[in-house]
């Protein structure tokens, strides 16, 4: 085994769809199929970039351990049922692997509360590796003050410091490419700590990979809790322990991403943040977590909202932080090129400061399937829900910016759904829980106002569909979730009409459907295929009894799943690329509704 310093050839930029997701439920990391971990904020999934080449390119930093040179590689895949990533390459006669994971588990033992793992193994014949370690905090790419303790290269910038060590020991510099040779039965361990503002702790290689043992004991077991008879039964696994690893575990709140940035459109304008909590997203795949048997999550997602929303209560708004305080103003970083040089790149969001009713509907559904689920709501929960409804008992005829969070206000017709929803949703709640006569009849009588008005205003009768908003005869692909609300008997012309006509006159081709007409939306450039509407689009023909037609639209998904299982939030209907930030929940969420809908799909 040599350790001396090398140079490697300028590594090509990878398919967003090539990245895997490591994660320990408090940040994550995106690692491409040549070992190259190109995405880590730190010390959560909102703070800085640690590595940045993903969007910042080389000067932002990486960590990439893999073959010397180019190789093919043969096999990528999770271990069943666990966040462990496996990749395997073949160079010449030999195989590589790389097996890497961040620890879930670290409550109860003095560990680090971010600890990555990756080790590398040889089969037939010795194998020439390179460990390119170049950490580089932050907007400005900031080099680290380097020092060795013990048998750990650590880093420091101020309250934050990183240590890596390895098995056997390793003579590596950042931002200096060394070589080894792996040679068959001697695999080679490298941990990865993190601290932040705390003592920076020391694991021992061994011990950590025993860690990484126990996590996927864990992993497996709360996989196994998963219905065993549902439909594609694997790929809700890999979603659900996607949604998972996408949760924030100190304040139990769901975020819509772990990253910022990655084009919608490429060479356009199209790049977000999305590393901030939906209270919309997140009470949909609560809603899932719950159908599931995951009790736990959707409690805690409550707990959180109770929490967050405290400070703009009875407003709901439209995106918190992990710890449910504003979301820091938009803004663009100077001299960062994007993925594929598609710039901007920005942090912050400015959606925050919008009016997007059809969250309320999201959040009081979540709170009444919780409910309807044998759980009683606690007081101040129930007490939320009333404002929230109050809300929209109040301000439903105002236009808001609806569930794309366009830049005009306007009557969106799905906002107005999960209006009514809002407010049918909090009188069930109140079936159970106490609410004042006054307050119940005011709830009613927007609930039914709502009702009138959409089916006057928001139906087109020559298309036989609901149209995106009062006045217009485009579609809006959110009303797919037509046959989820009950304002309608699903059976009735009007939810069949809706779904086929958003089938057919928003068709991306094969499966896939664009949320709007293309062009409509007041940005500049184009628009990719919505990868959620399709899942709900599955869930509309088996909501409305449709199961034939649900099963072939969510096997037709499934091939444009990563190779890993993954999605992004939209996909190029011309090449099959992913788009946009990644991996994406809102995605994920609606596989999951979807394959139980599937299972549940009545015999009309």
């Amino acid at each position: 085994m040599t350790g001396g310093p090398e140079t490697t050839c300028p590594r090509p930029a990878a398919p967003i769809s090539d990245y895997g997701l490591l994660g320990d439920t408090r940040t994550a990391a995106l690692v491409a199929s040549d070992g190259g971990m190109d995405w880590l904020c730190v010390p959560r999934f909102d703070g800085e970039p640690l590595f940045g080449r993903l969007i910042g390119g080389p000067q932002a930093g990486t960590f990439r351990i893999g073959p010397a040179r180019p190789a093919a590689v043969v096999e990528r895949r999770y271990r069943q049922h666990t966040a462990t990533l496996e990749t395997t390459w073949a160079v010449g006669s030999s195989r590589l692997s790389l097996t890497e994971a961040m620890v879930a588990e670290v409550s109860g033992r003095l560990l680090p509360t971010t600890l990555i793992v990756r080790r590398l193994s040889a089969e037939q014949a010795p194998v020439d590796v390179v460990v390119e370690f170049d950490p580089r905090l932050g907007e400005r790419h900031r080099r680290p003050r380097v020092h060795h303790r013990r048998q750990a290269l650590v880093c420091e910038w101020g309250s934050l410091a990183v240590s890596l060590s390895s098995t056997p020991e390793l003579r590596i510099e950042p931002g200096r490419p060394t070589s080894i040779a792996v040679r068959p039965g001697h695999p080679v361990t490298l941990v990865l700590a993190v601290a932040h503002r705390e003592p920076l702790i020391h694991v021992e290689p061994a011990a950590a990979w025993e860690l990484l043992s126990e996590d996927e004991t864990r992993w497996r077991a709360w996989a196994a809790e998963i219905d065993g008879t549902l439909p594609f039964r694997e790929h809700v696994v890999r979603s659900m322990l996607t949604l998972r690893l996408l949760s924030y575990s100190p304040s139990r709140a769901p975020l819509a991403a772990a990253t910022t940035s990655l084009p919608e459109d490429l060479g356009g304008v199209r790049n977000w943040d999305y590393r901030y909590v939906w209270p919309r997203d997140a009470s949909i795949g609560v809603s899932a977590f719950l159908s599931l048997g995951k009790t736990d999550e959707a409690r805690g997602f409550l707990a959180w909202l109770l929490h967050a929303s405290r400070l703009q209560r009875p407003r709901l708004p439209a995106l918190l932080t992990l710890h449910g305080r504003h979301v820091p103003a938009e803004r663009e970083l100077p001299n960062w090129p994007g993925y594929l040089d598609s710039p901007p790149v920005r942090i912050g969001n400015g959606a925050a400061s919008q009016h997007q009713l059809d969250g309320y509907g999201w959040v009081i559904d979540a709170a009444w399937a919780f409910a309807q689920a044998g759980h009683r709501l606690y007081t101040e929960t129930w007490r939320t829900v009333r404002g929230l409804a109050d809300v929209v008992a109040h301000c439903w005829k105002e236009p808001d910016a609806g569930v794309w969070e366009v830049r005009e206000p306007a009557q969106h017709v799905h906002s107005k759904l999960m209006g009514w929803l809002a407010l049918d949703r909090a009188l069930a709640i109140a079936d159970t829980h106490p609410l004042r006569d006054r307050q119940r009849r005011r709830w009613q009588k927007s609930r039914d106002a709502i009702a009138a008005e959409v089916r006057t205003r928001g139906f087109d009768p020559t298309a036989t569909s609901y149209v995106r908003s009062y006045g217009s005869q485009e579609l809006d692909a959110a009303l797919l979730v037509l046959p989820l609300l009950g304002i309608d008997d699903v059976r009735s012309p009007r939810v069949r009409g809706t779904i086929d006509a958003i089938r057919d006159r928003l068709s991306a081709g094969g499966p896939l459907l664009y949320r709007y007409p293309p062009g409509s939306d007041g940005l500049p450039g184009t628009e990719g295929a919505f990868l959620p509407c399709s899942f709900w689009l599955a869930q509309g023909f088996a909501r409305t009894g449709r199961r034939t037609e649900a099963v072939e639209q969510f096997q037709a998904m499934l091939d444009y799943a990563s190779p890993l299982g993954l999605y992004a939030e939209e996909l190029d209907p011309a090449t099959g690329a992913h788009l946009g930030n990644y991996p994406q929940t809102l995605t994920h969420a609606a596989l999951i509704q979807a394959a139980l809908a599937i299972r549940d799909a009545p015999d009309y």
